[in-house]
């Protein structure tokens, strides 16, 4: 659970504050920190919502790899509030929730399909700096997926290495969504 940010929280005002504030208790149940650290800087926190909005338009790819890509990078980055979110949506989407709970040791892990693990795989590959994606890694994808899925896995990937990075780099920890939940705890990554 958090504790405290680097950057500190900001009281939501405003009518654009009320609105933000409402949207996420809907949708979470609580404030997302994200959004109170972000809002020292309203045009970041803004921008920040329109290309989470915009990707969830986003259906070239199937939304479970999407779903394992983003937290297999959150895993590696160290977002700790990105994998609660991650697991708390798949409970909410209908995912396999056995499949994302073990996305923090998705390598030793048996339950992931062979595309599972290439998709993880690609998402580590982008996240690591510099990136270390290959020829082959990409030309299995592309055959498996198709340009259209591989483009928006892609995009995804990066965008799920904006939120991680920012989150991780301003103290943002878990809020506990899945644990109010009463979702089993989330793997723990096996050392490498």
């Amino acid at each position: 659970m958090s504790s405290s940010t680097r950057v500190p929280k900001a009281q939501l005002t405003g009518v654009y504050g009320a609105v933000v504030t409402r949207m996420s208790r809907r949708m979470l149940g609580a404030v997302a920190e994200p959004a109170e650290v972000a809002w020292h800087n309203r045009a970041v926190l803004t921008s920040s919502f329109t290309i989470g909005r915009q990707s969830q338009k986003w259906h070239r790819c199937d939304e479970s790899l999407k779903s394992f890509a983003h937290m297999a990078v959150a895993s590696l980055v160290g977002c700790s509030w990105c994998l609660d979110l991650g697991y708390f949506q798949a409970a909410n989407e209908g995912l396999d929730l056995t499949k994302a709970r073990e996305v923090p040791r998705w390598r030793e892990s048996d339950v992931f399909t062979p595309l599972e693990r290439e998709v993880m795989g690609y998402a580590e590959a982008m996240t690591a700096t510099p990136p270390t994606v290959t020829d082959e890694m990409a030309a299995r994808l592309l055959d498996q997926l198709g340009a259209p899925a591989m483009v928006e896995l892609t995009a995804f990937v990066a965008l799920a290495n904006f939120y991680t990075r920012n989150n991780a780099a301003l103290g943002i920890e878990s809020q506990g969504f899945a644990a109010s939940c009463d979702l089993e705890p989330l793997a723990a990554p096996s050392p490498r």
